[in-house]
């Protein structure tokens, strides 16, 4: 029997209109959509942007993750869905694993391949590259990444500014994701790093609720938003601001 492809798409940061052409072609053909949902409820957002591209008669399947710093339970998680969908991918069944913007970007897609390709390589797997949220946030503020020869670096945000604290060289440009709960000891690394001037902060970027910060000191003083990421750069030019 011929096995089923699996395709790993990015739908993008937020805008249905932002998700490739290729992605909306592939989800008119597969046979199974899957995505991931927290265990503490059944919401999906990337199915929420992508829902207009897929056909109605499509199964859709949300496959629970804990949100568990457990690196046990995590993997067992990992292991669990990777099996689901290789059963399904056995039958001869083509599937599209959804993703918040690029599949390979700090992903729960990535430890899925990871697992399919230690326990079913037969199988093929197909990613479909997307938008990422910083890319996103970068156009909102027409701000450039990089120039010339400036270096970027992209983080997590989820244990505050540590990493970029203990660099002794430290970047042109960072990005940090994930920042919605620890924007203060962010704010406090980019001060010691000289890049608290040149920063600026973007939550639910591309979607309606979009919200742009330059000043960091307003935004630590806000309610938290999971889809927070910052942009700083080092002697940032006004015009960007």
């Amino acid at each position: 029997m011929t096995k089923g492809t699996l395709f790993g798409i990015g739908v993008g940061p937020g805008d249905p209109e932002l998700i490739p052409i290729k992605a909306v072609r592939i989800l008119a053909q597969v046979d199974m959509v899957f995505t991931a949902a927290s265990t503490k409820n059944n919401y999906s957002l990337a199915i929420q942007i992508a829902g207009v591209h897929i056909p109605k008669n499509t199964s859709i399947e949300k496959l629970a993750f804990p949100m568990s710093k457990d690196k046990l339970l995590m993997e067992e998680a990992w292991r669990r869905n990777a099996s689901r969908i290789a059963e399904v991918l056995e039958t001869g069944q083509s599937v599209a694993f959804l993703t918040l913007g690029d599949p390979l970007t700090y992903s729960t897609y990535g430890y899925i391949v990871r697992h399919l390709r230690a326990g079913w390589p037969h199988l093929a797997i197909n990613t479909i590259p997307g938008i990422t949220s910083y890319q996103a946030a970068a156009a909102a503020v027409n701000r450039p990444l990089v120039e010339g020869e400036e270096s970027l670096l992209i983080m997590s945000g989820v244990h505050g500014g540590d990493k970029l604290e203990k660099m002794t060289v430290k970047p042109d440009n960072a990005v940090f994701l994930k920042a919605y709960r620890n924007v203060d000891g962010i704010c406090h690394a980019l001060r010691k790093a000289d890049m608290i001037s040149g920063s600026v902060a973007v939550s639910n970027c591309s979607q309606e609720s979009e919200e742009v910060y330059t000043d960091l000191e307003a935004l630590g003083r806000q309610p938290p938003n999971y889809w927070t990421l910052i942009i700083a750069k080092h002697k940032c030019d006004d015009s960007f601001r």
